[in-house]
């Protein structure tokens, strides 16, 4: 059998396309050195690119050494690689978008962090009008006294569609946050000057001082005591992005002197539980959360909310949820196990907490409904419901924690059950 001859290039630019595909990808945040691009070249020539899905993971197994930086790789290897129209798809990606003339799409997962790797240096231009056609059209004043500036727009924007640039600007605006909460009467008392809960022991302490005669009745008042704050994050897949910045929040709040909290437990899941309680400790949130990320080794895996929630309630429910605490479950609700009643361990999950609060990303859908099976038997046990996908969502965390009675849109997805 013979093959007809191929028409190849005298000087073929292969090993130079792989380099500077690596310079985007470093440009895109993940960690890409020339040890890298000279293994990706020999791994290239020895596997072949005959296959797109063989050079994909050829190239993915070179480059990408962590779970999170997956998403990066593929939009930026789609773009690159594969996508004729990819300048013109990244262009009016960069450009303002007119709500009526663009089209009304949000970027993906990493997409606009991918479109500023690979367009770096290239100012997008915008079009200019012809002359004759700019005078006969209307003039038409914009007033701009009432738009968002660049922060506020950031704090109402999802984590999944920011950029490299606004994600570092968002790290720093949430290092900022603090999650005050308001002390709760124990039964423990402490001495008063006025009230009506008596101190039999001081009032017959001084009366033994004064041979039996009791001159002053002593009062006390209960005794403030702080809860404790458990939060549980989902990394599954879904999740990635989203719980990378609530921990980064929780970092800050970890490590605020003087917000409130007794003590500050995290816990990540997605297969498995994982307690990083003690890696927050750090200072420097990227040690602390670089820690975090080596101790949880099912980032961006599968969902398994039940069997995890079995886990905490059997191993840690008792020591950390025992005095009282307010717990903070971070997930989408998607679970894909049956291995353990999702229902009945969001019972007895919510039995062992004072306050159970969940934050969903998905709520930031107009549309959204309890449609899945795992939202419809996590929304009952529940005391709160609230959105948990951007700045301003966090923010309200705070106002949601003060108030007890504050159950976000529980009561309205509820009547949809």
């Amino acid at each position: 059998m013979e093959y007809p001859d191929l028409d190849l290039p005298e000087h073929p630019k292969l090993g130079h396309n792989i380099t500077h595909f690596a310079r985007a990808l470093r440009k895109a945040g993940v960690p890409v050195g020339p040890g890298r691009v000279i293994d990706a070249i020999r791994a290239v020539e020895a596997a072949g690119f005959t296959s797109r899905s063989d050079f994909f993971y050829t190239l993915r197994a070179c480059f990408v050494s962590r779970p999170e930086h997956r998403a990066v790789f593929a939009q930026v290897f789609r773009l690159y690689w594969r996508d004729p129209r990819y300048m013109e798809h990244m262009m009016a990606m960069m450009l303002p978008a007119i709500r009526g003339v663009q089209e009304d799409r949000s970027a993906q997962a990493a997409e606009k962090r991918a479109a500023e790797a690979l367009l770096d240096g290239i100012e997008p231009e915008m079009p200019e009008a012809d002359s004759q056609e700019a005078d006969e059209e209307t003039q038409i004043d914009i007033d701009a006294s009432l738009t968002m500036s660049r922060e506020e727009r950031l704090r109402t924007l999802d984590f999944e569609q920011m950029s490299t640039a606004e994600i570092a600007q968002a790290k720093r605006m949430l290092a900022r946050l603090s999650l005050p909460v308001k002390p709760f009467a124990s039964r423990r008392g402490m001495p008063a000057t006025t009230g009506t809960r008596i101190d039999p022991r001081k009032t017959l302490r001084a009366a033994m001082r004064k041979g039996g005669e009791m001159r002053r009745i002593h009062v006390q008042k209960p005794r403030p005591r702080w809860p404790n704050l458990v939060v549980l994050c989902d990394i599954s897949g879904s999740m990635s992005q989203y719980s990378r910045m609530v921990l980064h929040f929780l970092h800050a709040v970890a490590n605020e002197k003087g917000a409130g909290w007794a003590a500050v437990h995290a816990f990540t899941f997605g297969t498995r539980l994982t307690n990083i309680t003690r890696h927050l400790a750090s200072r420097d949130v990227d040690a602390a959360l670089a820690a975090a990320g080596a101790e949880a080794q099912d980032w961006e895996g599968g969902t398994r909310i039940a069997a995890c929630l079995h886990a905490f309630n059997r191993d840690w429910s008792r020591r950390v949820t025992g005095q009282g605490a307010v717990v903070l479950l971070i997930t989408d609700g998607l679970d894909r196990d049956d291995s353990f009643d999702l229902g009945r361990e969001m019972q007895r999950l919510h039995l062992s907490s004072r306050r159970l609060i969940w934050l969903n990303p998905l709520l930031r859908w107009d549309g959204f409904a309890p449609r899945a099976t795992g939202i419809r038997a996590m929304l009952p046990h529940v005391d709160a419901f609230r959105a948990g996908h951007s700045i301003a969502t966090l923010e309200d965390l705070a106002a949601a924690i003060s108030a007890p009675h504050d159950s976000g849109e529980k009561a309205r997805l509820m009547a949809l059950l």
